[in-house]
């Protein structure tokens, strides 16, 4: 209850000073943005997503924040310390739908990207499969974040437990993974989606990937059916000339459940202006469109009400 008095609070005297202000143009509404640790894709995108709704609407200052990732985010969401986030779509799955939790009175603000997960190996690995890694000391990523949570729900449809049957590496930071295959002392680095900056950095220093074939992906999406099938477009990363098939997830831009709806009509009607210069600056950034939301909710009602009354004003939903 303080968070939230603190962070009303916040927006609202930012607001009143700027009118109080007769020499100022704008009157600006100051959002936090939790994304995660530094090195990782959510701090890229939160970073581009602040630039690009900073530009297309004078009145709102998106202010992007590093935590530890999806995991904490939730709580701090609900917990009114943020007032947006960016969140891994396995967490944001089982948090909007009760599972394992309380189901949570978050709002789906924006579909961000689908993930499709992958690992990455050195070029001169010895792997070939998945299960060449078992045994492998191997680099999930950061505790807090949902890349570690996909992997486990891939990794246990193939009947794989990923503390008990890989030597799990958990990182302080997400952007340490890369160096860790690098110089030997990992075997794989673990990841997802088109432009991971993890993945990114193998691929520059000839990396390659490791995803589940089609059998695999079968069993995966047999005992998980919320695990999409998804597909890294060739090209997606330096010296990747095919297409690759995995299982995933979309994330989500996850608000606050007193935000009101003003600021999340606000939000969303800056998001679809800025579509196409988000994706110029982000590749998988252009998966973020008002059409991809409406398409990616699990269900209408846990789109924000406010975000719900733009998609109606331009026609998208009903």
């Amino acid at each position: 209850m303080l968070h939230h008095a603190i962070c009303a609070a916040a927006v609202v005297l930012a607001t009143c000073a700027a009118a109080q202000d007769p020499g100022t143009a704008v009157q600006k509404t100051t959002i936090s943005l939790g994304t995660a640790t530094p090195g990782g894709g959510f701090p890229l995108y939160g970073g581009a997503l602040a630039e690009v709704v900073n530009q297309t609407d004078a009145s709102l200052l998106l202010e992007p924040r590093n935590t530890k990732g999806s995991t904490e985010n939730i709580p701090l969401l609900e917990a009114g310390s943020l007032d947006i986030a960016l969140v891994a779509g396995e967490p944001a799955y089982e948090a909007l739908m009760g599972i394992g939790r309380p189901r949570t009175p978050l709002k789906i603000l924006a579909a961000m990207y689908s993930t499709p997960g992958m690992f990455a190996v050195r070029g001169d690995s010895p792997a070939r499969s998945i299960r060449d890694l078992v045994g492998k000391p191997v680099a999930f990523g950061a505790r807090g974040s949902g890349l570690v949570m996909l992997s486990r729900y891939v990794l246990d449809g193939l009947g794989l437990d990923q503390d008990r049957d890989f030597q799990a590496i958990y990182l302080d930071r997400a952007g340490d993974g890369p160096a860790m295959v690098l110089d030997g002392r990992a075997a794989a680095l673990w990841g997802g989606g088109a432009g991971w900056p993890g993945f990114t950095a193998m691929a520059q220093a000839g990396g390659r990937f490791l995803a589940p074939d089609a059998d695999e992906l079968e069993r995966i999406r047999d005992k998980h059916p919320f695990l999409k099938a998804l597909t890294v477009p060739a090209g997606s990363y330096p010296g990747q000339d095919a297409e690759i098939h995995s299982v995933g997830s979309w994330s989500f831009i996850l608000a606050r459940p007193t935000l009101s709806d003003d600021i999340a009509y606000r939000l969303a009607r800056a998001l679809d202006r800025a579509e196409d210069a988000l994706g110029k600056k982000l590749p998988q950034a252009r998966e973020t469109t008002a059409a991809n939301t409406l398409a990616a909710a699990p269900s209408l009602d846990l789109i924000h009400p406010g975000v719900l009354r733009y998609l109606r004003e331009i026609g998208l939903a009903k």
